[in-house]
Formats: C-alpha cells, structure tokens, sequence
C-alpha cells in the first residue's frame, strides 16, 4: 500500500455498549478511513469498539496501527492482526506515541479511558501543544450530556468559547469525518513536547 494520506487517531470504548448503533458507527469510521486513502491509530486492542473499527479498517484494506502497554498484551488485549503492533512500557508512552502518530483526533463512545483521551488531546491543543482537529462522534446522542455539560461549564466561566471550538461535534461519521481530516495540519507534526 502506498504512504497513507492521513493518520486518524480514534479514541473508543474496548466494550461494544449496549446500543448497535455504536458498532455500526465504528464500523463505518473503518471503513472511511480505508476508503480514503488513511491509516487508524488506536490503542491496539482486540474488543469492543476499538476492534470493530480496526477490523473494518483492516477488512476495507486500510493500515491500521495499534499501540498498547505490554501489561494489557499480557491479559491478552492486543489485537494481532495490526499492520503495526507497538508494544510499549506505559500508559504514557501509548498516548504520546498515538498522538505523535496522528493528524487528527477522533472520540467514539466509550468509558473513562476515552474521556481521559479526549480530554487530554483537548487540553493539548488549547495549550499549544498541537494543532490537530479534534472530533466527537456523537452516535445515538451519547455525548450529548458531556456536550450539555461543557456549555454549561462555558455558562459558568470555566470555559472559553476558543476552547470549545477546538471539538467538532456530529452526529454521523459522514457528517464530521471528512471536515475533520480535511482540518488536519498538512506538514508533519513535531514531536510533542509535554514533558
């Protein structure tokens, strides 16, 4: 395969949920990055959504690179089909190297470890840190809460209308993802440096 025109980190839960829609939505994530020429970043993980939308990346013919912490490897969590498997020492060291990896951000549904990531990624790009978009699929309105909350956490003060518009929020992934690759930096980014 040719260098991939775009690397799309995708933030997701490693269980399914409860709702169909949400796998259908991974799936579809999958299978647009594959579609458009890309390649998936993501935590290297077999189940839930993180290995729906890396199998559908896979199956769509897109590369897709895991990355995961030898400790999760050892409860057998990584997803060995990966056309790159990273295996690193630490949580930390995941995170970086995905960032590093990507030109654009994107949270699925998913659980505390996709919130901690999102709002990670968030909290970098408002620091300066990076310049990449950032995106929140909101499949079935499952953020719709969190989307709720931040404006009224703008109400309150605590939160600046420059930092909320550093999250792109839709619906759909026909609805976001193309704006949000199409946002990304076109030069490399450099290494971050957030030590």
């Amino acid at each position: 395969m040719n260098h991939p025109t775009f690397s799309l980190c995708v933030y997701c839960g490693s269980r399914p949920g409860v709702n169909p829609a949400y796998a259908q939505a991974a799936s579809e994530v999958g299978q647009w990055i594959a579609n458009q020429g890309g390649q998936l970043v993501y935590g290297g993980g077999h189940g839930g959504l993180m290995g729906i939308v890396a199998d559908a990346t896979l199956q769509a013919g897109g590369r897709v690179v895991g990355i995961i912490p030898k400790s999760l490897v050892e409860r057998e969590w990584a997803h060995r089909g990966c056309t790159e498997l990273h295996i690193v020492d630490t949580m930390h060291e995941r995170k970086r190297m995905m960032a590093e990896r990507a030109d654009a951000f994107l949270a699925l549904p998913g659980g505390i470890g996709t919130l901690e990531e999102l709002f990670e990624v968030w909290t970098w790009r408002q620091l300066g840190y990076h310049d990449k978009p950032i995106g929140l699929l909101n499949t079935g309105g499952y953020y719709q809460g969190l989307l709720d909350f931040m404006r009224f956490s703008m109400q309150q003060g605590f939160l600046n209308d420059f930092q909320w518009s550093l999250v792109h929020a839709a619906d759909t992934p026909a609805a976001l993802l193309p704006n949000l690759v199409q946002a990304a930096p076109s030069s490399p980014a450099a290494p971050l440096d957030l030590i």
